[in-house]
């Protein structure tokens, strides 16, 4: 299978251009597209969210990718990298038309998706080494990580803000505490927290 791979990174650029190049290319080459992948979004936006990481799950040995440019894959070279490097592990061929650049089964093209996939490798490392270093800094200086403690997710104070006339209702009626909590899928301390925060009652005795 043969597929032309567009990508631009907003509403208003336009498709057209890399298709052209793409259709002129093949024309030239007696090359038949067997299907196209068309998306709107940032490069820099991990190629495994995108519909390009769906196509690279799905391509067989033998498969050809054809796109203008390496640059349409992603915007950080060691996406890049990494995304060739995929490509030579299952034996997928990538093909650009501006600058004729070709990842084939070749010698040249193995060694190179070694060394792309070593240094996209080396990159998570570094990062992950950095992240852990920030944090346990921040530890160091004392600094809480993560949400403040005693205090509630946007999802969970949004739940219960729309059932708050039911829990109005459901407190008039006598029901418990844990009764109305586990009807909310909360916690009963969450729901006496936002009972207290936010109804200005006192119903948090209750059983």
């Amino acid at each position: 299978m043969i597929y032309g791979y567009i990508r631009v990174s907003s509403d208003k650029q336009t498709v057209e251009n890399q298709r052209y190049e793409i259709e002129k290319f093949c024309k030239e080459n007696y090359i038949q597209i067997n299907g196209w992948i068309e998306e709107t979004i940032s490069g820099m936006s991990s190629y495994k969210k995108r519909r390009l990481g769906k196509l690279l799950r799905t391509v067989k040995s033998g498969d050809i990718i054809i796109c203008s440019e390496l640059s349409r894959l992603g915007r950080s070279i060691f996406m890049v990298m990494e995304i060739l490097g995929k490509c030579m592990q299952r034996n997928v061929r990538i093909w650009t038309t501006k600058d004729g650049y070709r990842l084939g089964d070749d010698i040249q093209s193995k060694v190179l998706a070694f060394a792309f996939a070593l240094s996209a490798e080396i990159e998570r490392n570094l990062i992950s080494q950095r992240t852990k270093e920030a944090l346990a800094r921040k530890r160091a200086e004392g600094q809480h990580l993560g949400r403040p403690f005693g205090s509630r997710s946007n999802k969970e104070k949004y739940t219960l803000h729309t059932r708050e006339a039911f829990i109005r209702e459901e407190l008039n009626n006598g029901v418990s505490l844990t009764k109305i909590a586990r009807k909310l899928n909360c916690t009963r301390t969450t729901l006496c927290r936002y009972i207290d925060t936010f109804m200005n009652s006192s119903p948090t005795s209750a059983e």
